[in-house]
């Protein structure tokens, strides 16, 4: 399994860019990555308009927020081009494309923003919303493994999922558990991040918080979010516990004792753990330290 760079993306803000009053809040906000949004969330009416606010919005970037990304519209849709530009102009952390379904979708999109002459850290993610995209979830993840294609994270579309397929949205969501479950396993084939669909009634923060801890038992590494008060309980699913953070340090100090020096597997309690396990336990304890900053 390859291991992706360590990202904090335990919460992930979609704000319209056509919504000022959002907009005006980022500053205060304490989410790992924000999503500036010309996409579902902006009226058709409104595209051009929204599009043209970006660069006031990245000048300079709120500070605090981690990562900046901007969902594009689908670069096969009449604002897909001008807002790809638009976006490079403003030097985001990331783009993300929507309805993505296979890799030729990423592709191309790589291959605009090499043609643009964008720096190598802009990064892409994809949105996996679509039956297709479900179904070639192994090819379009794939790309994780080629730093040319830009690919850097998967966005479960679960919204769009259940209105494609017919689903019932249950609030266990067993239903579709099934393709989540194909998505983080997609993710971990090629190096990717994997963030969850997002919990579409705001106010119900329980609910919230069984999502997140479902998503955290699946694998995932975050969840979109579509209000600011989504972001403590998201952060709070996310973040490694005490007891997990204890035990990860125990692994690596086991490890690092002279007896145990080259050795591949150890004894622990009287339990194995092997050296994917120390890895696991450096990759958390590195994730808390950045938490810290």
């Amino acid at each position: 399994m390859i291991q992706p760079p360590i990202h904090l993306r335990r919460s992930v803000l979609y704000v319209p860019a056509s919504n000022d009053k959002a907009l005006a809040k980022l500053a205060s906000l304490s989410c790992d990555a924000v999503v500036i949004d010309l996409e579902d969330s902006v009226a058709p009416s409104e595209k051009g308009v929204a599009r043209e606010k970006l660069a006031g919005i990245f000048a300079p970037p709120p500070a605090g927020v981690r990562e900046m990304v901007v969902r594009i519209n689908a670069l096969s849709s009449e604002w897909g081009a001008d807002d790809l530009a638009a976006a490079v102009a403003c030097a985001p952390d990331g783009i993300l494309l929507p309805k993505v379904e296979t890799p030729r979708d990423v592709l191309d999109a790589a291959d605009m923003l090499d043609d643009s002459d964008a720096p190598e850290n802009l990064l892409l993610w994809a949105m996996i919303e679509t039956p297709r995209a479900v179904l070639n979830i192994g090819a379009i993840a794939e790309l994780g493994r080629n730093a040319a294609s830009r690919l850097s994270c998967l966005v479960a579309g679960t919204n769009d999922l259940v209105a494609m397929t017919g689903v019932l949205a249950t609030p266990d969501r067993r239903y579709l558990m099934p393709w989540l479950m194909q998505m983080v396993l997609a993710a971990r084939a090629g190096g990717l991040d994997i963030l969850d669909g997002v919990s579409n009634d705001f106010r119900d923060l329980e609910a919230l918080a069984a999502d997140c801890g479902q998503a955290l038992a699946m694998g995932f590494d975050g969840k979109t979010l579509i209000h600011p008060a989504q972001i403590g309980p998201a952060e709070a699913a996310f973040s490694p516990s005490p007891a997990a953070l204890a035990e990860a340090e125990r692994i690596v100090a086991a490890f690092a004792l002279p007896e145990n020096a080259g050795k591949g597997a150890i004894g622990l309690d009287g339990r194995m753990v092997e050296l994917l396990h120390r890895a696991q336990a450096e990759r958390l304890l590195a994730k808390a330290a950045m938490i810290a900053k």
